[in-house]
């Protein structure tokens, strides 16, 4: 796991530049892309200097050239896949499109890496990627009208909600026995469900209601349904504000 002492002061975007050297047999590119294979794999404590210099065979003392540790190695990582978001640029849509494209891309963003959930918070997120995407998140709130440290709040309030749900999402589908669809495992529960549901009048109304869903589309479903209601009270709050004129 990542350690967390001092992250700022350890960063490797924060630290001076490595002295010119020997060119390395390996690119930083190609280790990032390495370390993230070897994440996907194995999660974050598969990951180790060890294994990723056994995965570079040759080129593994290149690895050190570039960071000397495996949290600068995270660092490097966590903004490679956060480059896999797009965010529009300010004025190419609306607000509450571009807001929209910025949750599923996150949440597509985690599903395909799970791992990068355990980052969140413990290494700081500054590399030319992550900072692309908060640019960007912050032109299209301002552009919308939010100013201030409502710019921040209103971020938060719609990238906890993705990260959560989708760390949700991605834990489940964890939990299922490789080779089974998300259908099978629901169909796997529905006999248990419908036997207990019997239990409680409320919930068994609504899962007899329900019974047919698609659980292939359920969570699809369901995450743009929260989205949508998010942005619905974000403009509901700027509405009143515009309404209300200055304080």
């Amino acid at each position: 796991m990542p350690s967390n002492a001092d992250p700022l002061g350890q960063s490797v975007w924060t630290r001076p530049p490595r002295s010119r050297g020997a060119q390395p047999t390996l690119s930083r590119a190609q280790i990032v892309r390495t370390a993230i294979e070897l994440l996907d794999e194995k999660g974050l404590d598969g990951l180790s200097m060890r294994r990723l210099g056994e995965r570079l065979a040759a080129g593994a003392t290149s690895a050190y050239w570039y960071v000397a540790t495996k949290d600068e190695l995270l660092e490097l990582v966590l903004d490679e896949v956060m480059g896999e978001i797009e965010v529009p640029e300010v004025g190419a849509t609306d607000w509450r499109t571009a807001a929209t494209a910025l949750a599923h891309g996150l949440r597509s963003m985690i599903l395909r890496h799970p791992w990068v959930t355990g980052l969140f918070g413990v290494r700081p997120m500054m590399g030319p990627n992550a900072m692309r995407m908060s640019d960007r998140t912050v032109g299209v709130l301002t552009a919308a009208g939010f100013s201030g440290m409502d710019v921040a709040y209103a971020s938060s309030l719609l990238m906890s909600h993705v990260i959560g749900s989708a760390t949700m999402e991605a834990a489940w589908k964890r939990s299922i026995t490789p080779g089974t669809s998300v259908s099978e495992a629901v169909d796997e529960l529905r006999p248990y469900i419908d036997e207990v549901s019997s239990r409680y009048p409320h919930y068994g109304a609504w899962w007899r209601e329900n019974r047919g869903m698609d659980p292939e589309n359920l969570q699809d479903e369901g995450f743009a349904f929260a989205v949508e209601r998010l942005l619905d009270g974000l403009q509901l709050w700027l509405d009143r504000r515009n309404e209300a004129g200055p304080a």
